[in-house]
């Protein structure tokens, strides 16, 4: 009797990426402030597009015409330069199957998004991390890690889990300084709550240099995280390698109706990077005036803060205090960061509360 099919070797490495939680330990539901999901939730416009989207019962448009049109005249793209994932996440996995494998390797930063390490051991490619600058992406240090086996570079920008941000200048800088036959992947998630005065230029390069993937979700501003709708752009040649690897009817046919009403709200989106600039600035003053406590923030343009704790209160005691308190955060002790925790902005009445809850902790911690 055989033991049955053996994996791949370069799966065994692999550990299953583990999303926010919306629970305690005792399975207690709590405010669910782990996940980057939008306080308020989606436009009027985008559920109302529910009701009308194609039956269920039918195939939804494999190309996802209407929406890569829209999104093309939207940001000023050819709409043949477009590609729709389910989620952000599947065209990140498809980047490093279609140009990295085994013997590659595939390059991030330091404290970058948990699934970066995922998506390059799939392909059978070796991660390689870089050092971090002040929690955030160091340039210099990216361009001394790159190798003769680097196929891939992924930059996320703002930075998950840590909110840092690189100028256009850096960005550039980044991409003039690989090799022309690496990949530079711009992981935009959180694009659309960076002021627009401070646009980082990843679409300009998309759209005029031959290795360049720009990757953006609705699950964010937009507040379609539970539709699963992605998007990326970058040069024809990389758009048709992609989309022979995506999976066919990957968006269905609700995600695609709500993801065109939602791109046509942009008052909507207005409004959520509003309300998030001004709470998460009111909530890092408040973290601010703790720094006698050993609390601080790392400076974000995201809707997450990330919450340092170098004082007496340890990152795992703010996390157990806040659970206990009714609040679900995300701590990562397994990505070096079991001193902080990220932090989703919500409601201006939750992030009050968790900023008097973790003042209280750190006091009781003195």
């Amino acid at each position: 009797m055989t033991s049955g099919p053996t994996p791949k070797p370069w799966i065994a490495g692999i550990h299953a990426y583990v999303p926010g939680k919306s629970a305690g330990a005792d399975g207690r539901p709590l405010v669910k402030l782990s996940a980057n999901e939008n306080p308020l939730g989606c436009s009027p416009a985008a559920l109302a597009a529910r009701s009308e989207a194609v039956h269920p019962s039918l195939y939804p448009d494999g190309d996802s015409t209407a929406l890569r049109e829209a999104l093309g005249a939207f940001h000023g793209i050819d709409p043949a330069r477009i590609i729709m994932g389910a989620g952000s996440g599947e065209l990140l996995y498809l980047a490093a199957s279609a140009y990295a494998g085994p013997g590659d390797e595939v390059l991030f930063s330091q404290y970058s998004f948990s699934l970066y390490d995922i998506v390059a051991r799939r392909s059978g490619a070796e991660p390689v991390e870089a050092p971090a600058r002040d929690y955030g992406t160091d340039v210099d240090a990216m361009l001394a890690a790159v190798t003769p086996r680097t196929r891939v570079v992924i930059v996320a920008n703002p930075n998950n889990p840590t909110g840092t941000y690189l100028p256009r200048a850096e960005i550039a800088r980044l991409h003039a300084g690989l090799p022309g036959d690496v990949l530079l992947v711009l992981d935009q998630a959180y694009a659309e709550y960076v002021d627009p005065a401070a646009d980082d230029g990843s679409l300009d390069l998309a759209a005029s240099q031959p290795n360049v993937l720009v990757t953006r979700t609705f699950s964010k501003a937009y507040g379609l995280a539970g539709e699963r709708v992605g998007w990326g752009t970058g040069a024809l040649a990389v758009v048709e390698v992609l989309n022979r690897l995506r999976g066919a009817f990957n968006v269905s046919n609700e995600a695609q109706a709500m993801a065109l009403k939602a791109l046509g709200d942009q008052d909507f989106v207005r409004h959520s990077r509003e309300h998030n600039s001004a709470v998460r600035a009111r909530f890092v003053a408040a973290m601010e005036a703790l720094g006698n406590h050993g609390i601080r923030t790392v400076p974000s343009e995201a809707n997450f803060v990330m919450v340092l704790c170098e004082g007496l209160l340890t990152g795992e005691a703010a996390y157990s205090g806040l659970a206990e308190a009714g609040y679900i955060t995300r701590w990562l002790p397994g990505q070096g960061l079991g001193h902080g925790l990220r932090i989703t902005i919500g409601t201006a009445e939750q992030m009050d509360a968790i900023a008097a809850l973790l003042r209280d902790l750190a006091e009781a911690a003195r």
